[in-house]
């Protein structure tokens, strides 16, 4: 009887082991839930990286639109430019916050790989994108007309994510899916 009893914590451990084995392939690793999601965009009052105006959370509203959050130091970022580049050709709005980067940069990027924006906050600090739960660049969201944020994709925009983004981004829209 004693003998059995010194194989109950290899039993333990195994069963603990098989639960968290199984239990890492159930999560959706694609994925990280905003809680912004179906709240209103946070407010701000930033400085434009392309000339310098400055711009509060009512500008955001109206029509909507993508807001990505890049930065010239994110090898990602210029990865995903080319695409964002192609929707702005297409009419897609898309409103870039500079993250934790420096204007000068941001100018000079800007002029040498296209601006697909139609204007660019300046977060050199990263206060908006801390009220934004940003992990880091790039990030995406999907903003309503409202300012309320109905998506959010982290890491690059391609044109598979997009696939999944469109038709939400249609309807916010009005477009036809």
């Amino acid at each position: 009887m004693n003998r059995i009893l010194l194989f109950v914590p290899l039993a333990i451990f195994a069963l603990m082991g098989i639960t968290f084995w199984v239990g890492l392939g159930i999560e959706d690793k694609t994925s990280l839930p905003s809680p912004l999601i179906d709240h209103p965009f946070p407010e701000f009052e930033l400085g434009v990286v392309e000339d310098g105006r400055t711009l509060t959370t009512a500008d955001l509203q109206g029509k909507p639109a993508l807001v990505n959050v890049w930065a010239t130091w994110c090898p990602t970022c210029k990865a995903e430019h080319a695409f964002l580049n192609e929707l702005a050709a297409d009419g897609v709005r898309i409103v870039g916050i500079n993250y934790k980067d420096d204007v000068e940069k941001a100018r000079d990027w800007l002029a040498a790989f296209g601006n697909p924006y139609d204007y660019n906050l300046s977060d050199p600090k990263g206060k908006l994108g801390l009220e934004l739960g940003v992990y880091g660049a790039p990030e995406t969201f999907l903003v309503d007309a409202d300012g309320i944020i109905r998506a959010k994709h982290i890491g690059d925009l391609n044109a598979d994510v997009w696939k999944k983004l469109k038709p939400q981004f249609d309807a916010m829209s009005g477009a036809e899916q």
